[in-house]
């Protein structure tokens, strides 16, 4: 199946603004996550920590649905999601 992945701001740099990848029937987020790691070194290590876990300040939106952390490992992904990943976000 097919998921849409969109960067925002300084993850675009490294990401590319948007991805379409192609991941197993009923994959989770987190698996979706790791695909999206493995596109580059740079993607991988701007995504996540040295020991795998997905870094902090990454902000995760799940077809227009801001997404807790807990959420990743068990929510199913369908054919045409679309998923977003954001940096902080800061300013006046």
């Amino acid at each position: 199946m097919q998921v849409r992945v969109r960067a925002f701001a300084r993850l675009r740099e490294t990401i590319g603004g948007d991805l379409t990848l192609e991941v197993p029937e009923g994959a989770t987020m987190s698996r979706l996550l790791a695909a999206v790691g493995e596109t580059s070194k740079e993607a991988g290590e701007t995504l996540f920590e040295e020991n795998g876990e997905l870094r902090g300040y990454v902000i995760l939106m799940h077809n227009g649905r801001r997404l807790r952390r807990a959420e990743t490992g068990t929510l199913p992904l369908a054919d045409g999601d679309e998923v977003a990943l954001f940096p902080p976000v800061a300013g006046g």
